[in-house]
């Protein structure tokens, strides 16, 4: 029987595991080996014949035995993209994992699968590397465990042990898993910042592949949070890149891509925000000649950086520009309500204390580092009004009560647009 399982993204390093080599030699005695291998299919296989995966061919679909986990006693044999597992079914049968469910499924007249080579368990959806790392935490002696709390703890085989629990129901696996990398990415200073590029993000060209390896284990740490449910390390993720989005544009998309694909409110307005202030943005060539891939940040001779960005994400941030600048013109031409203290009308004058508002209000929104910040900068605008309001002091015929009423209204309208941010980027509507 095949296990159906959702197909997961192949890892880069599965990817790059599969590439041929140009040695002849290798090739044929790889090729010598595959036919021993035939030969002797129908006997008993142990860890000590020949093992064809030392020099796969590229074009073959044979599958090759694992290097590493086809055990001499093994009980059960799963194959895995191209590579067959020979490992205990007492060892996958625990934690009330899906493979004990598995095993207890009737057979029928046909042979058991998992018991041979040629019917082996086909796991779909995973990549040899992954279920690797996934059998080290179940065959791990005690001093491999230890390591993960040092500082040579491999992150990306947590990440793939953690991965692979959670799909195959390992729940104690997941949680060690899960703990293990939390604690990991918490240490003082983060060692998951050491993945960013030296001299960055002031080096005007990070090396290509640094910047990617940085990319991929952030999204992969933050796709693996939101799957597994742990909202802990889903807003730790999320706070790292929100830092490291203010550095540079490349994670500014990355926040806003995964942010669309796995819906994280938290980080959508944010990120959308970041790239709507910061950067000219198109999609595909323009009428300029710029072209390029998603993603990629281009340096401009007017200083200006380009960011390519998909049309829908593109459709996004003109509304959200739109809109954003539409809710500031609103704001400026009428001030905040507020409802006056008690006090203010038994021994104020509150028609004095409301005038005294909207001077300040009119006077403000005209003031130099509004009119310096983009229209559809609303947060820095109203943000920079709180600041001015603080220094307000006594210059002014508002009530001591009705000030504190009144920035409280600002604080809340802050706070307000903070929350909804993320509405103002969506499709559909006029802009």
């Amino acid at each position: 029987m095949e296990v159906a399982i959702v197909p997961f993204v192949p890892s880069e390093d599965a990817l790059a595991s599969s590439d041929p080599g140009s040695d002849t030699e290798a090739q044929d005695l790889g090729s010598r080996l595959r036919k021993r291998f035939r030969r002797r299919s129908s006997g008993s296989v142990t860890m000590e014949q020949p093992r064809p995966s030392l020099y796969p061919r590229p074009d073959s679909d044979e599958p090759q035995r694992d290097d590493q986990y086809y055990l001499s006693d093994g009980s059960c044999i799963l194959r895995v993209g191209n590579t067959l597992f020979n490992v205990h079914r007492s060892i996958l049968s625990r934690d009330s994992s899906s493979f004990a469910t598995l095993f207890t499924l009737p057979q029928g007249d046909t042979p058991e699968e998992g018991t041979s080579d040629a019917r082996p368990i086909v796991l779909q959806g995973d990549t040899p590397n992954e279920f690797r790392n996934f059998l080290w935490a179940l065959y791990a002696l005690p001093h491999e465990i230890t390591m993960v709390r040092s500082s040579q703890v491999d992150l990306n085989r947590l990440i793939d042990v953690a991965k692979m629990a959670n799909k195959y129901s390992f729940k104690s696996t997941e949680s060690w898993a899960l703990e293990a990398i939390q604690k990991y990415i918490e240490r003082k200073p983060s060692p998951l910042f050491n993945t960013i590029p030296p001299g960055f993000p002031f080096s005007p060209s990070p090396p290509p592949s640094a910047l990617h390896d940085s990319k991929i284990q952030i999204s992969r740490l933050i796709r693996l949070a939101q799957t597994c449910g742990h909202p802990k390390l889903l807003d730790t993720m999320v706070t790292v890149l929100r830092q490291l989005m203010s550095a540079s544009l490349h994670y500014s998309y990355l926040a806003m891509t995964l942010s669309d694909e796995l819906d994280l409110r938290e980080l959508r307005g944010l990120a959308y925000m970041e790239i709507l202030q910061r950067s000219l943005f198109l999609s595909g060539p323009d009428n300029r000649g710029h072209t390029g891939a998603e993603g990629d940040v281009q340096e401009s001779p007017d200083g200006l950086e380009r960011l390519v960005v998909s049309p829908a994400q593109r459709h996004r941030l003109l509304s959200g520009y739109y809109r954003l600048s539409k809710t500031w013109e609103r704001l400026r031409a009428v001030p905040l309500p507020f409802d006056h203290a008690p006090s203010c009308g038994a021994n104020w004058h509150q028609h004095a204390c409301t005038q005294s508002w909207a001077d300040f209000w009119k006077e403000k929104t005209k003031a130099d580092g509004v009119l310096s910040l983009d229209l559809a900068n609303v947060l820095g605008k109203l943000t920079f009004m709180l600041k001015e309001f603080d220094k307000w002091g006594s210059a002014t015929y508002m009530h001591q009560e009705c000030k504190v009423v009144a920035k409280r209204a600002l604080h809340d309208k802050i706070k307000n647009i903070q929350e909804s941010l993320p509405d103002f980027f969506y499709e559909g509507g006029e802009y």
